[in-house]
């Protein structure tokens, strides 16, 4: 009798039910990456570094009416590293202030009473940053690829997808390591020094510490070589002298390589930051 009056519902499949649970999921991480993303958009830091480096990027067009190659060469240099310290300093302090801001402004209790998980907002936190200096990247790339091709009448448009692409990868591995220190270290600010320090440090020494081995004794140069194959080789994201020599695109296998290589390390600091996010207390 309870049958024929309530008849059973049909099962909803197991496909089904991981299918919604991996939209909602996601549907939380768009909506933590979407307020990281407005956040970023009211902050002055980033129109200041790109007003400087289009300064930069436009005095170069301007040489080249002179036929000054030595002098345009010299200031593709400046405006594409201006275009990574810039970069770099962007994603740091973005990403430094995500978590500890919450804290301090009392969002963070609020936010994690609702369902959302401390691994969803690092997750949404780190989506955002990394999309905010994406957007940010797109805008400086696309500036100098208009001064530089309007100047040499050559549009390299594969090398720069490449830099373009390698640059944000490689961004989000330092993305990743910053909201790890946001996590162990206290303040903002110490996170943000020691992260540039790092950053720095990978960028221009971390290349170097093989050979820098080679002239120690034992176990100083194991350990130096260890560190040597254990820390992120940023500098494997950088295609600047491409760029400013002309030269053509790398390999594409060495590319979706490096892509992935930046995706394995980024994975692995997003892990361990949810890891000790999970395990610290909020006060």
């Amino acid at each position: 009798m309870n049958t024929l009056l309530h008849p059973a519902l049909p099962a909803t499949p197991p496909e089904a039910c991981r299918f919604s649970a991996a939209r909602a999921n996601w549907d939380i991480l768009c909506a933590v990456a979407g307020v990281v993303l407005k956040e970023f958009t009211r902050r002055k830091d980033f129109y200041v570094l790109f007003v400087l480096t289009a300064l930069i990027t436009a005095l170069m067009g301007s040489v080249s009416l002179f036929s000054q190659d030595q002098v345009v060469r010299g200031l593709k240099e400046i405006c594409l590293f201006l275009i990574w310290a810039s970069t770099v300093v962007i994603t740091i302090t973005a990403a430094a202030r995500q978590i500890p801001s919450e804290r301090e402004q009392r969002t963070l209790f609020p936010l994690l009473a609702k369902p959302v998980t401390r691994t969803q907002l690092v997750l949404g936190k780190f989506l955002g940053c990394w999309l905010a200096v994406g957007l940010a990247l797109v805008l400086f790339y696309l500036f100098f690829a208009l001064i530089a091709g309007a100047r040499e009448h050559h549009w390299p448009l594969f090398l720069y997808f490449q830099a373009l692409t390698l640059h944000w990868f490689g961004l989000g591995v330092v993305c990743a390591m910053t909201l790890l220190g946001s996590i162990v270290f206290a303040a903002p600010s110490s996170n943000t020094t020691i992260l540039l320090v790092v950053t720095t440090g990978l960028l221009l020494v971390a290349r170097h510490l093989n050979k820098v081995a080679l002239r120690l004794e034992q176990p100083a140069q194991t350990i130096l070589y260890a560190v040597y194959y254990v820390v992120p080789q940023l500098q494997n994201f950088d295609l600047r002298e491409l760029i400013i020599h002309d030269q053509g695109v790398i390999p594409w296998v060495f590319w979706a390589g490096a892509l992935l290589y930046a995706a394995v390390y980024a994975a692995f600091f997003l892990t361990a930051t949810c890891l000790l996010f999970r395990r610290k207390p909020i006060v």
